[in-house]
């Protein structure tokens, strides 16, 4: 009963405008709502959104504080195309610090595009290879309205 519960609310959370207006807290505060109820489901969707074997996964969970940093890791890792391991060590260092000190540590600028989207908690966790959330620079041809042209 009490897996249905946390469930339902981590739907609620998923899909209400309180929930995505939280910023990086409130998506992380969700996404640790939606591991706690099925561990084994939040592992699987991050091994497979970042191409990483589970075992990997439970390894960095267990290495951090709370499901949702696993995440991040990840994210960041994919963000500056750095591995795993060396956003742990940077989590480790400055643990406590937030995840915007750990970004700028791992070569993230504020201002950037990037740095932006970390703020907004502008990521989805879909279980599908490279998620869909905001990563990085796009892989358009470069005919966009943008700076500088």
């Amino acid at each position: 009963m009490k897996m249905i519960y946390l469930a339902a609310v981590a739907v609620f959370f998923a899909f209400s405008p309180a929930g995505a207006s939280g910023g990086l807290e409130g998506f992380l505060s969700n996404l640790n709502i939606q591991a706690k109820a099925d561990m084994n489901g939040f592992t699987a969707r991050l091994s497979t959104q970042f191409g990483i074997p589970g075992a990997q996964v439970s390894a960095v969970i267990n290495t951090v504080k709370e499901p949702a940093d696993a995440f991040m890791v990840y994210q960041l890792g994919h963000m500056t195309r750095q591995a795993p391991d060396a956003v742990v060590r940077t989590y480790q260092k400055n643990r406590g610090k937030g995840w915007g000190v750990i970004a700028k540590e791992m070569g993230i600028k504020p201002g950037s595009r990037e740095f932006h989207a970390l703020k907004r908690g502008d990521f989805s966790l879909t279980g599908t290879p490279d998620g869909g959330g905001s990563d990085g620079p796009g892989k358009g041809k470069g005919r966009g309205k943008g700076h500088n042209k």
